[in-house]
């Protein structure tokens, strides 16, 4: 296992309230929203915070999928191991946003938007899926500028890995871009989440553009589908997508590309670079029973297979842990992590 330095996993994306309610299928049908599905808001489905607020006993979760995913990371890492940016509005929601990290130890570099409210998902719960609805509000204000300002800079020059959460290519490709040629030039871990079913669908060529600088690329099977869709691929089978995935042309030839499909309960599927077959992991099982909330299952995994690959652990090891750690987050309700921690063991 190898030492990890001060900060060495660097995380950008939209950090969010999550506003999480238990509904039904007529509060999806209300505001037009599927059952397991991740959406940006219209006009239209604004209403759906304070409804939730006001009618569903709503909870209030730091949210945001690549900062769960940071706070994964961090719960299975030495302690200042991983820092996450991105753009919060000045408001009591970003205050509660920073209890929370806090809490996790997680270190946050926030722009604070003196304008725009800090960004809201209302996450639907019905039965064990969860319909994403996403105000982005300040999280949409982030720009290289931020990425570029000294100070934070110098975190990205100090960093060892990068992690992007797909749902930044509705903000700004262009900062995805120089963290990834960052890693390039630099041989250092650059890893990408699809995040949800429209960002290869309707963001395709920001998505196309940081293709060659993968090294990880993760993804749930409905977000593996509509790249297959959106790229004319011609399949639907997850391990032909997984297997083209990982040999997508690739800017930094030190590195295979891994490419990760997780399926729910169903094996994940891991395809590496130039490898005719493609791995199978069984996950972890778990009893109906025992699952209490689906949502941020995806982030966990992403945390806790980042903290094997900062470790230096195999890549089977790396991905156990992110099935661990995705069984104890299905646990708990919204995208939490059980405190006192739990230690993994394989």
């Amino acid at each position: 296992m190898s030492s990890i330095k001060k900060f060495s996993l660097l995380c950008l994306e939209n950090p969010l309230l999550d506003i999480q309610a238990q509904g039904d299928a007529a509060l999806l049908e209300k505001y037009s929203l599927k059952a397991n599905d991740a959406v940006l808001a219209e006009p239209e489905q604004i209403p759906i915070y304070d409804d939730l607020l006001a009618n569903y006993s709503a909870k209030l979760v730091a949210g945001g999928a690549a900062q769960n995913t940071a706070r994964g990371a961090q719960y299975m890492l030495p302690a200042d191991s991983v820092v996450y940016l991105g753009c919060v509005g000045n408001d009591r929601y970003a205050d509660i946003l920073r209890k929370a990290v806090s809490e996790a130890g997680l270190r946050v570099e926030y722009r604070v938007d003196e304008k725009l409210p800090t960004g809201r998902c209302a996450a639907v719960i019905t039965g064990h899926d969860r319909s994403l609805c996403t105000d982005l509000a300040a999280a949409n204000a982030y720009g290289l500028d931020n990425l570029k300002r000294d100070d934070i800079w110098k975190l990205v020059e100090e960093a060892e890995a990068f992690y992007v959460g797909g749902f930044h290519f509705t903000v700004c490709p262009p900062a995805i871009m120089e963290l990834a040629k960052e890693a390039a030039t630099k041989n250092k871990v650059f890893a990408l989440s699809l995040s949800a079913p429209f960002i290869p669908q309707f963001f395709k060529e920001p998505v196309d553009a940081s293709s060659p600088y993968w090294d990880y690329i993760i993804g749930n099977e409905t977000e593996a589908l509509a790249y297959s869709e959106s790229h004319d691929i011609g399949t639907t089978d997850l391990e032909e997508i997984a297997k083209h995935l990982a040999n997508l042309p690739k800017e930094n030839t030190q590195r295979k590309r891994i490419a990760i499909i997780t399926h729910g309960t169903d094996p994940t599927l891991v395809a590496i670079q130039g490898e005719e077959s493609v791995r199978q992991f069984p996950v972890w099982p778990i009893e109906a029973k025992n699952i209490c909330d689906t949502n941020g299952a995806g982030d966990a995994f992403a945390g806790g297979f980042l903290a094997g690959v900062m470790q230096g652990d195999s890549l089977e090891k790396s991905i156990l842990m992110g099935q661990w750690l995705a069984k104890l987050s299905i646990q708990e309700l919204g995208p939490s992590y059980p405190y006192p921690k739990q230690t993994f063991e394989a």
